[in-house]
């Protein structure tokens, strides 16, 4: 009896370590891994990341765009306020215009894509700029390199900040200053990994604002690649900022001590990432797509300004509609865009009165439904 209680014994161990073993070898199952949250602050690492990882080779522009063209331009905002969803995503191109639709769309993330390298140097000046500064008036200081004028306070208007600004001479000394911190708030601060090219396209831009102040217009380039001056008769920067949306309201990124600080927030945690990207290109805009469905954030507004007409007219469009068709989108989501009338032998437009372009907001969605997988 003793040896046989021993055998059991032994028998129910062994049959207890061969169902380990076969309970060790079967596939583990776990459920689906949930995609990523959106961070609510990216780590200077990870924004240059996206912004060096994203990016194209530079490209070349007849303009060097320092500042939008459209004088128009807030025209749409109080249809873009009542159609795009808050806290989602922003894809945008060009340079200041977008701060003012961004402030209107208050998304949690933003990227700028743009042809040229320059464009991302003027973003990082823009990024530094606002970090800085304490207020609109200090950032306008900044901007242009001018002592700040006594009596503007926080609650002042834009017009009486520029017309303040009007009167205040350029400083070389405080451009100086200003250039130095600039490069150290970027390299130093943030670590960035500017390249040689980074250094010198913050040079030129912020050379340009120095020299011409808040009176800087868009402008073409001359043959050498530097800016001609006179700028015609397209609006100064002043101009721009203090202009309103049709109805009589300021809505400009600079209107209001509240947007100002929207957009310092949005900046200081690093949640607008310039990127180096040909929309008719298949990298740039497909690898911002690609992050944002697995952060699970819809695209709420695109502004794509005039550039789809420069598409058509290269044979590029279907590329740009199949790129755009890869970002997470719903009925929500909108195109922000601009047209000039007969341009690239496309339909004329609706134009108002003494308007170069025409500004619309119409849904995303359905535009880039039927777009090929390219």
């Amino acid at each position: 009896m003793i040896g046989g209680t021993v055998i059991d014994r032994r028998l129910s161990h062994s049959m207890v370590a061969l169902l380990a073993a076969a309970l060790f070898l079967l596939p583990v199952t776990h459920p689906p891994l949930a995609a990523e949250q959106l961070p609510s602050r990216l780590t200077d690492q990870e924004f240059w990341r996206l912004a060096s990882e994203y990016s194209e080779p530079d490209g070349t522009f007849h303009s060097e765009n320092l500042v939008s063209n459209e004088i128009r331009f807030q025209t749409v905002l109080p249809q873009l306020i009542e159609k795009a969803a808050p806290g989602r995503a922003y894809v945008g191109v060009g340079s200041e215009q977008n701060f003012t639709y961004i402030a209107a769309v208050r998304p949690s993330i933003v990227f700028i894509v743009d042809l040229r390298r320059g464009n991302m140097d003027l973003h990082l000046i823009y990024k530094a700029l606002f970090e800085m500064s304490a207020d609109r008036a200090e950032f306008v200081s900044r901007m242009f390199s001018r002592p700040r004028p006594d009596g503007l306070t926080t609650t002042s208007t834009a017009s009486e900040i520029f017309a303040a600004y009007a009167q205040s001479a350029q400083s070389q000394a405080l451009y100086d200053e200003n250039l130095k911190s600039i490069k150290a708030h970027l390299t130093t601060r943030h670590g960035f990994k500017l390249s040689e090219g980074d250094l010198s396209g913050i040079d030129f831009v912020y050379s340009a604002w120095f020299r011409f102040g808040p009176d800087i217009r868009y402008e073409l380039t001359g043959s050498g690649g530097g800016l001609r001056g006179g700028g015609g008769s397209f609006p100064t920067y002043a101009a721009l900022m203090t202009s309103n949306d049709g109805t009589g309201v300021n809505r400009s990124y600079l209107a209001s001590e509240d947007t100002f600080k929207f957009l310092k927030d949005l900046q200081t945690r690093n949640m607008i990432v310039p990127v180096v990207g040909n929309f008719g290109g298949t990298k740039a805009l497909r690898a911002v797509a690609a992050y944002l469905k697995q952060k699970e954030t819809v695209v709420s507004a695109f502004y794509t300004s005039n550039v789809e007409q420069y598409l058509r007219q290269d044979g590029l469009w279907g590329n740009f509609c199949a790129s755009a068709a890869t970002m997470p989108l719903d009925d929500k989501s909108v195109f922000i865009r601009s047209a000039r009338s007969g341009f690239a032998n496309q339909p004329p437009v609706v134009l108002t009165a003494g308007a170069a372009f025409a500004v619309e907001v119409i849904p995303l969605k359905p535009e880039v439904a039927a777009c090929p997988a390219r």
